[in-house]
C-alpha cells in the first residue's frame, strides 16, 4: 500500500526478523500517532526516507513489560529513582514498569501514598509507568479506594520485608486482605517465603554463600506457598507468586490450577542465568531473597517455563547503595547475612535471558511470550501493551541477537552500578528503544506516561 505525503506523527520501521504474535517474519510496522495502524509485507509501505527506519536483519521486537521493579522515591532515592530507573529501562528494551509499594518513603499503602508517588514521578519516567499497592496488617480499608485509584493490585510479604514501614501479613490479616481483594476483583501478588521455616534454618553469618543459601531453604519458599493456595482456595482471590526461585514450589502450583485456583507465577532472569555454584565467596552483589539456588534447580526453572508454567520474566530489580549492599571492592565485610538483598538488572535482564535461553535453544518469540506479552496478561494490559499487533502502543525495540558485549557496571544508567553481571559476556545488544512511536533518548527529555489499572492514556 503506497503513502504518500505521510504527516510527521507516521513512520514505517522494516525488518526482516519481526516477532509478531503468530511468529517471527518479514514486515513492515507502520504506525501512526503512537499506535501501531498496519503490519504489512516487508518492503510494501512506500514513505519518504525520513519517515522509514530500515532494521535490515536487526530484529524488531515489541517493548519489554516488568511488571517488578523497586524505583524507592520518594524517600529512599539515593538507593534509586524514578529517572534513573526509566532510563536503564529504556536502555535495556523495556517500555513499561510496573513500581513495587515498598522501599519508597512512605510506601504505596495509602492513597495519599500513591499521589506522593505520582507527584514524585512526574515529568522523570523515560517510559511508560504504573504502580502497584501493597497489602499490610490494618489497611484492607485502604485497599479498595487504591484500586480505584488505578493501582494494578497488592503485594504482601508472608515474611520480613526488610523495612519497617512495610510488614510482613500473617495469617490472619492474608485471609483478610485476601478476602477483601477478591470482593474488589483485584491481584494479589505475593513474596512467599515462610517465616518460621526461616527462623529454624541455620545462619552463619560471613562469606561464604553456601551458609547464606541454607539459611534461606526450599522449604520457606514451598511451606509459604503451600498456605498461600490454601488460603486463595478459600477466599476466590486470584493471587500471583513473585520471584520464584525454587522448583520445589512447582508440583504446588500444577496442583492448584488442577484444582481451579486463580494462581500464576513468575521467575527473574537472575534466577535463570546465575547458579549458587559459581557465586564468589563475599560477592555480595548476588545477595536476593529468595536465593539464587543451584544448577539442577535452574535446570527445572527452564524446564517449567518452557512448558508454559511462568506467566512473566521480571527483573525484581531491586538496589540498594554499595555501603548496604557490603561489597568488598567498596570497602564492605561481604558479609550475606547482613548484606541488603536485591539484584540491580533492569538494563540487562533481556539480554542475560537471551544468553542463557539461545543456549537452550529458545526463540525470540519464546522471549517475548516470557518478558511481554506474558507480563502485559498479568496487569490486563492486554491490547496496549506487549506485543507488536494492530492497536497496540507502538513500543518497540530494535534487538541484535548476535551481538555480544561485557558488561561494564559503570555504563549502567541505574543510580548504583552494582550488577551480579559485572564483567560477564552476554549476547544480544538494544539498537533502539521506541515508546509509542517515538525513539527513546536518555539523553534528552522524558516522555512516558503514567498509567493506571483501568483506563488508557496520559494520567500523570
Amino acid at each position: 500500500m503506497p503513502i504518500s505525503e505521510t504527516p510527521a506523527s507516521t513512520a514505517v520501521i522494516r525488518s526482516r526478523r519481526v516477532v509478531l504474535p503468530d511468529g517471527e517474519r518479514p514486515a513492515d510496522v507502520l504506525v501512526r500517532d503512537g499506535r501501531i495502524e498496519q503490519i504489512a509485507e516487508h518492503g510494501s509501505l512506500l514513505v519518504g526516507d525520513a519517515h522509514l527506519t530500515d532494521l535490515g536483519d536487526t530484529a524488531l521486537l515489541p517493548g519489554l513489560v516488568d511488571t517488578h521493579v523497586h524505583v524507592n522515591e520518594p524517600g529512599r532515592t539515593e538507593w534509586e529513582g524514578f529517572a534513573t530507573a526509566t532510563k536503564a529501562a529504556a536502555t535495556g528494551g523495556v517500555t513499561t514498569i510496573i513500581d513495587m509499594p515498598l522501599n519508597s518513603v512512605p510506601p504505596t499503602t495509602t492513597v495519599e501514598g500513591l499521589e506522593a508517588k505520582r507527584k514524585t514521578a512526574e515529568g522523570q519516567a523515560w517510559v511508560d509507568l504504573g504502580f502497584w499497592g501493597g497489602a499490610i496488617p490494618g489497611n484492607v480499608a485502604d485497599l479498595e479506594p487504591l484500586h480505584r485509584a488505578g493501582v494494578f493490585g497488592f503485594k504482601s510479604f508472608l515474611a520480613p520485608s526488610g523495612v519497617d514501614e512495610f510488614p510482613h501479613v500473617e495469617q490472619e490479616d492474608l485471609e483478610a486482605a485476601l478476602a477483601e481483594q477478591a470482593r474488589i476483583g483485584a491481584l494479589a501478588i505475593i513474596h512467599a517465603e515462610d517465616p518460621a521455616v526461616l527462623d529454624a534454618a541455620p545462619q552463619h553469618p560471613g562469606v561464604h554463600y553456601r551458609d547464606f543459601l541454607a539459611s534461606r531453604p526450599d522449604d520457606a519458599e514451598a511451606a509459604a506457598v503451600a498456605r498461600l493456595l490454601d488460603t486463595a482456595r478459600r477466599t476466590g482471590a486470584r493471587v500471583h507468586i513473585l520471584h520464584v526461585s525454587s522448583a520445589a514450589v512447582l508440583p504446588l502450583l500444577r496442583q492448584a490450577r488442577e484444582d481451579g485456583v486463580r494462581v500464576t507465577a513468575e521467575t527473574c532472569p537472575h534466577y535463570l542465568t546465575l547458579a549458587a555454584e559459581e557465586v564468589p565467596d563475599g560477592d555480595t552483589a548476588f545477595k536476593c531473597c529468595p536465593p539464587i539456588r543451584d544448577e539442577s534447580n535452574r535446570d527445572q526453572l527452564w524446564a517449567a517455563l518452557a512448558a508454559g508454567e511462568f506467566i512473566a520474566v521480571v527483573s525484581d530489580h531491586s538496589p540498594s547503595t554499595p555501603d548496604l549492599k557490603l561489597l568488598q571492592r567498596y570497602g564492605g565485610s561481604g558479609d550475606f547475612a547482613a548484606a541488603w538483598g536485591g539484584i540491580a538488572s533492569l538494563q540487562l535482564g533481556l539480554p542475560a535471558v537471551w544468553t542463557e535461553a539461545r543456549r537452550r535453544g529458545h526463540t525470540l518469540a519464546d522471549l517475548v511470550r516470557w518478558m511481554s506479552s506474558g507480563p502485559a496478561e498479568l496487569v490486563g494490559l492486554t491490547g496496549t501493551k506487549g506485543a507488536i499487533a494492530v492497536g497496540y502502543d507502538a513500543d518497540l525495540v530494535a534487538f541484535d541477537p548476535d551481538a555480544e558485549f561485557a558488561v561494564v557496571a559503570e555504563d549502567l544508567h541505574h543510580r548504583n552500578p552494582v550488577t551480579p553481571y559485572a564483567g560477564r559476556t552476554l549476547s544480544g545488544s538494544v539498537r533502539t528503544t521506541w515508546l509509542r512511536g517515538r525513539v527513546v533518548d536518555v539523553e534528552a527529555a522524558p516522555f512516558g506516561r503514567q498509567i493506571r489499572n483501568h483506563e488508557e492514556g496520559d494520567l500523570s
